[in-house]
């Protein structure tokens, strides 16, 4: 994923309620992601690893817990797709999978950046 549609899927996701942030590529991998923090400590970290499907690795404090396998089909996936697979994920379990149903309704979370995000886009936000 790039940086540009990496953060516009954050944005949506901040604003369905989903703690989502931009994942910050690592050493040698150019990709940018999603990290959704999770409520008791774990963290998923979506498309990270510069694979065309979509998939996510569970961590905790560093450490792989769990996983959502890759998405069938979401190589070709709308921004609006990924957005919808992962506000739906079930992380109950050990592997991920999507519920079923809509995704939960939560109060909206404030976008990150603030000024710095506004000073880097130009003040067009």
């Amino acid at each position: 994923m790039d940086e540009k549609r990496a953060r516009r899927v954050v944005d949506v996701l901040r604003e369905r309620g989903v703690p989502a942030h931009m994942a910050q590529p690592r050493a040698g991998i150019s990709q940018f992601g999603v990290r959704v923090v999770l409520l008791d400590g774990r963290e998923a970290l979506w498309d990270t690893d510069g694979t065309a499907g979509l998939e996510a690795q569970v961590m905790r404090n560093g450490m792989l817990v769990g996983f959502v396998p890759k998405i069938d089909g979401s190589e070709d996936f709308t921004e609006e797709q990924v957005i919808d697979a992962i506000a739906r994920t079930d992380y109950d379990e050990p592997i991920a999978r999507p519920r079923s149903g809509p995704a939960p309704v939560r109060p909206a979370l404030p976008r990150e950046g603030g000024f710095f995000r506004r000073l880097m886009g130009g003040f067009r936000e």
